[in-house]
């Protein structure tokens, strides 16, 4: 796997090692895009995404972890006009300065309420945990799974290394009632933030998702329209390997190139966080999952890269 897989499970999870900055809102054709949506340099195309959000049944995304991937959804859903509710397992305290920066769309709960209040959930915790993910509260709800499995953090799970279920068939599992879908797992969230754009871009880019009911899958794509990406639907939750680390369609493809040779992990963590996303249209999507074979099961964190964990990390994901 190369240094940049490495560096998106672990070394960005580490503030210790270099601050991240990310942009207060995505970049459109060159420009800022506004957290309402409202500004593009193409101003022919008059899109406004408060008019798409009103087509749409999602006002409120409930989130269960805040961390890297979930913060990056909720500057987005925010910018998109929705209402956010943060959570993970610190506590609504601990999300204070992410909710002062968002603003008053943005209010911290516990997972439970999250799931309760959120007309679509997103779970974005590390895999060891997916039997935290609130049960009952998620009943009836879509749910999005963001999850991956990195046995060296995850430890070994037999039926996955077995390849009997795939990560999100345990998370259906165990939310019995509520409707998964995988997505959002096959980006870092550096890339995610940044390559947002509006509907018609050029630069447009495309995620895949997965899932057993197709009101879910069409749900979330509507979702992500609005949150500035396209979506490949590439079957069920059993399919949903095709997206998972160390496939073709994994981190890479939104990365220009692949980090220097011979470089410390601060080093690479710098390339990772300076380097520019490239868009990923919907049909480079398409033909990258097509051609994915399936191999080892989980994703693997270099050792040089692991040996710069600290005690922050155990929330990376959160």
């Amino acid at each position: 796997m190369s240094v940049v897989v490495g560096i998106h499970i672990r070394i960005l999870a580490s503030v210790s090692v270099l601050p991240l900055m990310l942009p207060s809102s995505p970049v459109v054709n060159g420009s800022q895009l506004s957290l309402s949506f409202r500004c593009s340099s193409r101003s022919d195309r008059g899109w406004v995404a408060v008019n798409r959000m009103e087509q749409s049944m999602t006002r409120t995304l409930g989130l269960i972890g805040s961390g890297m991937i979930g913060s990056a959804i909720a500057r987005l859903a925010i910018g998109a006009g929705l209402d956010v509710v943060l959570s993970n397992s610190s506590g609504p305290a601990s999300l204070d300065p992410l909710v002062a920066e968002l603003g008053s769309r943005a209010r911290a709960s516990t997972p439970s309420e999250a799931a309760k209040v959120g007309d679509i959930v997103v779970a974005t915790i590390p895999l060891t945990a997916y039997k935290s993910l609130p049960a009952d509260a998620a009943a009836g709800k879509v749910v999005i799974d963001t999850m991956n499995y990195y046995p060296q953090r995850d430890g070994r799970i037999a039926e996955l290394d077995s390849f009997a279920s795939t990560s999100s068939e345990l998370v259906q599992r165990h939310l019995e009632r509520s409707r998964i879908v995988k997505a959002f797992n096959n980006i870092d969230f550096q890339r995610l933030f940044t390559l947002a754009r509006l509907a018609g871009s050029d630069e447009r880019s495309a995620v895949p998702i997965a899932g057993n009911d197709e009101q879910a899958k069409s749900d979330v794509a509507s979702l992500l329209d609005l949150l500035g990406y396209d979506s490949v639907d590439i079957g069920t939750l059993t399919e949903s390997w095709r997206s998972e680390p160390e496939t073709p369609v994994y981190v890479k493809p939104y990365f220009p190139t692949q980090p220097p040779e011979g470089v410390t992990p601060e080093e690479a963590y710098r390339w990772f966080t300076e380097t520019t996303g490239v868009p990923v249209s919907a049909a480079t999507v398409r033909g990258l999952v097509a051609g994915t074979e399936r191999g080892t099961a989980g994703g693997y964190v270099p050792e040089d890269v692991s040996s710069l964990r600290t005690d922050a990390d155990r929330n990376w994901n959160e």
